[in-house]
């Protein structure tokens, strides 16, 4: 069963359709990519997903459960965690403390199980790669190491679903590479990961699965091979094959 499953998901704001009925999977243990031009309706697909945004139509479910009228924080009790494209962090916070109230809000949702916070909090930044850095004010971090920081604040909340909403966007080169290699070691363990990203040498290479938007429709689905060779992604976003080699 998919871990996450959009089903026919419409969006319109005014008279704009943003979305047009795109229904989609995402799999646990796997990297689920989802590209498109800017515009396609890709971060409004997320936000549907986490309940920022209420679909005109369509049915959101997790775990085969549906999740379509729950509020945002709801759905991240019941496992669905996110990243913005634009970083979402308290600047004037260390790394440490970015993380920790992550946690500290999850042991403060009613009927949960409690973690303890700081044993958590070291775990996270150890396994993210930011131990070394746990004591620095945010501010200080530069672009790559702070989106580690949002994704370590992710993962606080032991998600089933991770939400990444351009996580490469800043980051150099290696940081990238060193990206890839962990979101792929998440979803090793387990964790259902869908990557929205512009970067396609990373999404060629960590996603197994990739969806493809165009002006609010999905256009293609499948292997990253398949997707890199289909005309209507290679004519709406690719371009020619040799782009993404």
């Amino acid at each position: 069963m998919a871990q996450l499953a959009v089903d026919n998901v419409q969006v319109r704001f005014g008279g704009k359709l943003a979305l047009g009925g795109v229904s989609l999977t995402v799999e646990p243990a796997r990297v689920t990519g989802l590209i498109g031009p800017n515009g396609a309706g890709k971060t409004t697909l997320f936000n549907v997903v986490t309940g920022l945004l209420s679909a005109t139509s369509g049915r959101v479910a997790l775990d085969g459960r549906d999740i379509s009228r729950l509020p945002p924080h709801r759905r991240a009790k019941r496992g669905v965690a996110r990243t913005f494209q634009r970083l979402e962090l308290f600047t004037s916070l260390s790394v440490r403390d970015n993380v920790r109230v992550a946690g500290e809000i999850r042991n403060g949702w009613a009927g949960g199980p409690r973690l303890n916070a700081a044993a958590e909090t070291e775990r996270v930044l150890a396994l993210v790669g930011l131990a070394e850095v746990a004591d620095r004010e945010v501010s200080e971090l530069p672009t790559g190491q702070a989106r580690r920081v949002e994704l370590a604040r992710a993962l606080m909340i032991h998600p089933t679903v991770l939400l990444l909403d351009e996580p490469a966007a800043g980051q150099t080169e290696q940081e990238t590479i060193e990206f890839g290699r962990l979101v792929r070691a998440l979803a090793a363990d387990g964790l259902a990961v869908c990557l929205v990203e512009h970067d396609m040498s990373l999404v060629m290479n960590v996603c197994e699965t990739i969806h493809v938007l165009d002006m609010g429709q999905l256009i293609a689905t499948g292997t990253p091979d398949a997707v890199r060779a289909d005309p209507a992604v290679i004519e709406a976003y690719l371009g020619a094959p040799e782009a993404v080699a």
